[in-house]
């Protein structure tokens, strides 16, 4: 087992490079596996060439490493080497917790973050016109609406008579039902679409497309968008009439626990203080969760100073502890555990957010390295958190996702846009993971 393994130290291409076996798996956690030429490594069920992952993890060009590079490196972090083009079945486990677990991973590997919605179209329509969206008049399309329309993302209408068509468009009503079409008519119909997406949102290389619509709609656009290099998903695919009523329901519920929870992230009079925190001694946090840390003025000023963009004073950073890992195997940390004796430890080799603001204060502060210490009583002087338990360890990881696609707290690396500051972040994490003092050193 790989996840929560130490962090290896290494040079390539003359660069300095700290990795963690879960920093390569958040860095693959919106890509896809290419054509395997030769080496693989697997990760949690799914193969990857080996150079792909290196150059995803470090940033590098592929043409400044070999492949050896690349397999000794993964190797130290624990993961599975081998060669030629096979692919190995994703382990299930045996009791019902560990086969719903394996299953849940398996759900997300195949259906990887979406960056576009597309919504088919239903034969019950207004009598009159009116905009696309509120032309279909049926129940289950107003599940599929209200799913896309809070998703975050564009989204799109699929008509069986125009092709791709944006909410807001004025439709008249039409008669045409895709399933009622032969399959000259799909084939074409799934052209238009492609070529109106296009035209909606640029290039298709790496998107990938949500699709909520039945048989006919997504084979249709699946065949014309693979060659161009997208990616479609069908998360209810096979699923009957009513069981997709019951998914978009869930959903529903899912999603309003999401606002509610990153309501009480953003909000302030939630925040603890170091000590108060520490002062509880666990009570009522030794459970998975998710967190939030708040910089003061002056604390926001320090980073500003060390990474040479504004921070401004707020939510800076958020995270969780105790999730399911992607493999399905059970995590024994806590909110507690996390906060108490990582961030607030003395080694910032084993938390990524004493990490970052090392990097930025020891920067800030015209140091060579990163001091433990004073580290601690500027966390303590600057910081506040506000910490959420929650129950269900298995969803934390796809809660996370979507609430840093809401908070986008700018001392985060993962799951979020690359911005100048955290391009800045990262360069300064390297620098200074690569001057630490060695663990013997430091016992």
């Amino acid at each position: 087992m790989v996840s929560g393994a130490p962090a290896i130290l290494f040079t390539l291409a003359g660069h300095r490079f700290e990795l963690t076996a879960d920093d390569v798996r958040a860095q693959l956690a919106r890509q896809h596996p290419e054509q395997i030429q030769q080496y693989w490594v697997e990760i949690d069920g799914v193969r990857w060439s080996v150079k792909q992952v290196i150059a995803l993890t470090t940033g590098l060009d592929r043409s400044n490493f070999q492949s050896q590079n690349s397999r000794r490196l993964l190797a130290r972090l624990g993961f599975p080497i081998g060669k030629g083009n096979t692919t190995t079945p994703i382990p299930s486990g045996t009791g019902p917790v560990a086969r719903r677990r394996a299953e849940g991973a398996a759900h997300r590997r195949a259906n990887p973050p979406a960056d576009v919605v597309l919504v088919g179209c239903v034969r019950s329509k207004r009598s009159d016109g009116a905009p696309a969206k509120d032309l279909y008049t049926s129940d289950y399309f107003a599940k599929m609406r209200a799913y896309a329309a809070t998703s975050g993302l564009p989204w799109f209408i699929l008509s069986a008579e125009h092709g791709l068509v944006r909410p807001d468009a004025w439709l008249e009503p039409y008669d045409c039902y895709l399933p009622d079409m032969d399959q000259t008519y799909r084939h074409d119909w799934g052209q238009k679409v492609a070529t109106h997406l296009q035209r909606a949102i640029g290039p298709l290389g790496g998107v990938v497309i949500d699709i909520h619509a039945g048989a006919a709609y997504v084979k249709p656009v699946e065949t014309a968008v693979g060659p161009l290099g997208a990616v479609v998903t069908d998360q209810l695919k096979g699923l009957s009439f009513g069981r997709r009523l019951a998914w978009y329901l869930q959903h529903s519920v899912n999603q309003q626990h999401e606002h509610d929870v990153v309501a009480r992230l953003r909000d302030p009079s939630r925040a603890a203080t170091p000590r108060d925190f520490l002062a509880a001694k666990g009570s009522g946090l030794r459970s998975p969760g998710v967190y939030s840390w708040w910089v003061d003025e002056t604390g926001a000023e320090d980073l500003s100073k060390g990474l040479r963009h504004g921070v401004e004073a707020g939510l800076v950073y958020a995270g969780l502890a105790g999730a399911t890992r992607s493999g399905g195997s059970s995590s024994t940390n806590t909110l507690w555990g996390r906060i108490a004796t990582m961030h607030l430890g003395s080694r910032y080799e084993f938390s990524t957010l004493r990490r970052s603001l090392g990097s930025a204060l020891a920067r800030a502060h015209g140091s060579s390295v990163i001091d433990e210490a004073d580290l601690t009583r500027w966390m303590h002087a600057h910081l506040r958190v506000v910490a959420i338990p929650i129950a269900d360890a298995d969803t934390l990881g796809d809660l996370e996702t979507a609430v840093l696609a809401q908070l986008d707290p700018p001392l985060n690396l993962a799951k979020v846009p690359r911005t100048p500051l955290r391009r800045q972040l990262s360069a300064l994490r390297q620098q200074y993971a690569g001057e630490a003092p060695s663990r013997a050193h430091r016992r």
